[in-house]
């Protein structure tokens, strides 16, 4: 088995041509990378339940928009909170996954964290790949590999990010910013 180098913090943002609607212009931010397999959220799918209406304690700590995110196919039914805090050491509850980034323990009162957030998102469900799942796709060319910013996990226009996100490459990727939303009809 070849060592797997891992993604864990990164973005995956979608090629054009990936023609899974799950991650159509998807923004995937990697939680997890390994030779076990990968786990991510989606960080640009809005939907339109409030984050007060499923876990209301931690409603005021959301920002705009203040709904919950659907993270990807997987698990619908659970939850899972990332936070940006700033500084070196994190609060009891949240676990550092890169940088600045982290995982939020939905257990612990949200009064305990609150003061340290910087920015928190709730996301119903997630993305996962098995073991080389997701080195086929990147062979296959179906996403970008990039790099994160904290202003990623809570950017307050979700629908712009995978443009966004593009458009700050030094690179060609960049000109994929423009790729029109129906190439049939340019």
């Amino acid at each position: 088995m070849t060592e797997v180098s891992s993604l864990t913090g990164r973005l995956l943002v979608a090629a054009p041509a990936l023609t899974d609607p799950n991650f159509d212009r998807a923004v995937v931010l990697l939680l997890d990378h390994d030779e076990e397999g990968s786990l991510g959220v989606v960080l640009n799918r809005p939907t339109p339940v409030g984050v007060g209406d499923v876990l209301a304690p931690w409603a005021a700590l959301t920002g705009e928009p203040d709904v919950v995110f659907q993270g990807g196919p997987v698990s619908l039914d659970s939850a899972l909170g990332v936070a940006v805090i700033p500084g070196e050491e994190g609060p009891l509850g949240w676990r550092r996954v890169h940088g600045a980034i982290g995982l939020v323990d939905l257990e612990t009162p949200p009064e305990l964290l609150g003061p340290a957030i910087g920015s928190l998102r709730i996301f119903a469900g997630y993305a996962g790949w098995g073991p080389g799942q997701l080195e086929g796709e990147l062979a296959e060319g179906a996403w970008y590999v990039v790099e994160s910013e904290p202003g990623d996990v809570s950017a307050p226009h979700p629908e712009r990010l995978w443009r966004a996100v593009l458009r700050r490459q030094r690179s060609e990727l960049a000109m994929i910013a423009t790729y029109a939303d129906d190439p049939s009809l340019n």
